[in-house]
């Protein structure tokens, strides 16, 4: 008998993920601050109004929100489920969101015998729609071989980092600060390509097929070459949060980052002139193309 899941969050990632879940069989419990979300849901899901209605009799329950504090409203606030978690229980936590959270949750979960696994994702709704994520973990060895078959439904690949609960949050905010570098990157050579008369689209496919021949390039390449800032998958607000802990990260172990200073003001600049709900990459790639005047 397949365990009983339950989903929190259905934001542009969360809304794909549970539905491969429910694709791949699994019957599950959705709970969403705004309910009208579960309508883009098909197949054998149960709504609930409360997160503890939610998770009462969950085996599993998985969280995919926006930040720290999103995610310790759902666990431990006084609404939260970690009271009422039955012995056992797991919960993945697939947001991304510092070590210090997870660490946390990890050891809270410890007192309530129930478990904690950190599992955060890289891709964009497309990829989780499609089941094409890549998955980082870190916490104890058992509960992730368990977890292991759900894991796999939503994704390409799964990467263990250890039993460290912060770890696979390390990776993630790494690779999200590579990614926004990257796109600095991107935005400041295409934009001097086509300051100095090129077709910024044609300089990006060539470096994309050739050199530079990778997803990260091709990929956000892409979007950056054509200023292609719509649908939304990421917004700047939540690549400014990533930016945000990945500095904090860097100072409390006194490690200078130039580069990741460069992407944090780039993106505390898109807010600043109320962009925040917007794409990161318009946040990057905007910001770039404003300062060259074009």
């Amino acid at each position: 008998m397949k365990s009983r899941i339950t989903f929190i969050g259905l934001g542009n990632m969360g809304i794909g993920m549970a539905q491969n879940l429910i694709n791949a069989g699994y019957k599950i419990n959705v709970y969403n601050r705004t309910a009208a979300k579960t309508q883009e849901l098909t197949g054998d899901f149960e709504q609930f109004q409360t997160v503890i209605e939610a998770t009462e009799d969950a085996d599993i329950i998985i969280t995919m929100l926006s930040d720290d504090d999103a995610l310790k409203e759902v666990a431990t606030s006084k609404t939260g489920f970690l009271q009422i978690m039955k012995k056992d229980a797991i919960h993945i936590g697939m947001s991304t969101i510092s070590p210090e959270t997870s660490r946390e949750l990890y050891e809270l979960h410890h007192e309530k015998e129930t478990h904690y696994v950190t599992a955060p994702v890289f891709g964009r709704p497309n990829a989780a729609a499609t089941a094409k994520l890549f998955i980082c973990t870190s916490g104890n060895k058992l509960i992730k071989e368990k977890i292991k078959p759900i894991l796999e439904v939503l994704s390409q690949g799964v990467y263990d980092f250890g039993e460290e609960p912060g770890a696979a949050n390390v990776v993630k905010l790494a690779g999200n600060f590579m990614i926004m570098a990257s796109m600095e990157t991107m935005a400041e050579a295409f934009t001097l390509a086509e300051k100095q008369g090129l077709d910024r689209e044609k300089v990006a496919e060539f470096f994309g097929e050739t050199v530079f021949n990778a997803p990260i390039y091709k990929n956000y390449g892409s979007l950056i070459a054509k200023k292609q800032y719509k649908p939304v998958g990421f917004k700047a607000k939540l690549g400014f949060k990533d930016a945000r802990l990945a500095t904090k990260m860097a100072l409390d172990v006194k490690m200078p980052a130039p580069l990741l200073s460069l992407v944090y003001n780039r993106l505390m600049s898109a807010l600043a002139n109320g962009k925040g709900d917007n794409d990161w990459v318009e946040g990057i790639s905007g910001g770039v193309s404003n300062d060259a005047g074009i």
